[in-house]
C-alpha cells in the first residue's frame, strides 16, 4: 500500500501543477512535450546509474521465452527478454498515453469537463476487467464493496445535473475511455510477465514514443513556446514519471482490480484537500461525501 500511496501523491500533484498554470494562457502541448522529453532523460539516468545493461547475456531466445508464458501464468521473462519486452510494451503504450491525452482535449470541448473527466477516470474498469478474466484476480467481499465504494466516488466528483444534460455518447467519449484504459493498463502488461527491475527500460520505451508523438502535435498546431510552459512541463515530467513508476511496485503486492479505482478515487481525494489548503478552494458537498467514501473504500481494501 506504501508505493499506492506514492503513485497517488504523485498523480494528484501533476493536477496540481496543471491548476496552478491554467490561468496563465499556457500552450499545453509544449507542457505535454516538456513534461514526456524530462520523463526520458530521468528514466535514461536510472537506466545508467543502475547499470541495466551490465553485463547482459541472451541466456534463452525472446521468442521461446514469450513462449513460456503461455505454460506458465506465473512465469517471469529472463533478463535479457524483460528488457526487450519493456521496449515493446513501452513502445505500444507510448501511443495510447498519447492518444488519451489528445481525446481528453478534444473530449472537454464536446462533452465539458464534467462528462470528460468521469470517463477519463472509469477507463480504469479496462485494466480492472482484463486482471479479473485474464489472471483471475478475484477481490474478496470486503474489497469489492470498497471498489464499489471508489467508483461512486470518481462518478460523485465528476457528474453534475449540467453535465448529464449535455451528455451524448460520441465517439470521442469513447475513444477517450479506450485510450486511457489501455493507457493505464501498461504498468500492468509489463510487470505481471517482467522483472521489475528493468521497469525503467520499459519507463524509457512508454515516454519517448509519447514524446515524439507530441512534438510532432506540437510543432503542426505551430503555439507559441514559452520559458514558462517549458518549465512547468519538465516540473510536471517528474510526478508522471514516478507515478508510473510506484504503480507498477504496487502492482507487485496488490491485486489490480484493487489498485486502479483506488489510485483513481484516491487521486481526486488529495486533488480536493490540496485545492483546499493550497488554493483556498471550497470543498463542495458531494466532495465531501466522495472524500468520506474513498476513506471508507480505503478501510475496506486494507480489511
Amino acid at each position: 500500500m506504501f508505493y499506492l500511496m506514492l503513485a497517488i501523491i504523485c498523480s494528484a500533484s501533476i493536477a496540481l501543477m496543471f491548476k496552478y498554470t491554467e490561468n496563465s494562457n499556457a500552450n499545453r502541448y509544449v507542457i505535454t512535450s516538456a513534461n514526456y522529453f524530462i520523463a526520458v532523460v530521468i528514466s535514461l539516468v536510472m537506466i545508467f546509474s543502475n547499470k541495466l545493461f551490465t553485463g547482459m547475456t541472451r541466456e534463452i531466445p525472446f521468442a521461446k521465452d514469450i513462449s513460456l508464458l503461455s505454460s506458465n501464468n506465473d512465469y517471469i521473462l529472463t533478463p535479457y527478454s524483460s528488457i526487450l519486452w519493456g521496449l515493446m510494451v513501452g513502445g505500444i503504450f507510448g501511443c495510447f498515453f498519447f492518444l488519451s491525452f489528445v481525446y481528453y482535449q478534444k473530449s472537454i470541448k464536446e462533452n465539458g469537463v464534467g462528462i470528460s473527466g468521469t470517463f477519463a477516470k472509469l477507463g480504469i474498469l479496462i485494466p480492472m476487467i482484463f486482471s479479473i478474466v485474464i489472471w483471475k484476480e478475484f477481490p474478496s467481499t470486503t474489497q469489492w464493496v470498497g471498489i464499489a465504494l471508489s467508483l461512486v466516488s470518481i462518478l460523485i466528483v465528476n457528474l453534475s445535473q449540467k453535465s448529464l444534460e449535455k451528455f451524448d455518447i460520441k465517439p470521442t467519449i469513447i475513444c477517450l475511455f479506450f485510450f486511457g484504459g489501455m493507457a493505464e493498463f501498461s504498468s500492468k502488461i509489463y510487470q505481471k510477465y517482467a522483472l521489475n527491475d528493468y521497469k525503467d527500460v520499459f519507463l524509457f520505451a512508454l515516454f519517448f514514443v509519447a514524446l515524439l508523438l507530441s512534438i510532432f502535435y506540437t510543432v503542426r498546431k505551430k503555439g507559441a513556446i514559452t520559458k514558462k510552459d517549458i518549465l512547468t512541463g519538465f516540473a510536471v515530467g517528474i510526478p508522471n514519471l514516478f507515478s508510473s513508476y510506484f504503480l507498477i511496485l504496487s502492482l507487485t503486492t496488490l491485486k489490480t482490480s484493487v489498485v486502479f479505482p483506488i489510485y483513481s478515487a484516491g487521486s481526486i481525494v488529495l486533488i480536493n484537500i490540496a485545492g483546499f489548503f493550497i488554493f483556498k478552494e471550497k470543498i463542495t458537498k458531494k466532495n465531501q461525501i466522495a472524500i468520506i467514501l474513498t476513506i471508507v473504500a480505503l478501510v475496506l481494501i486494507n480489511v
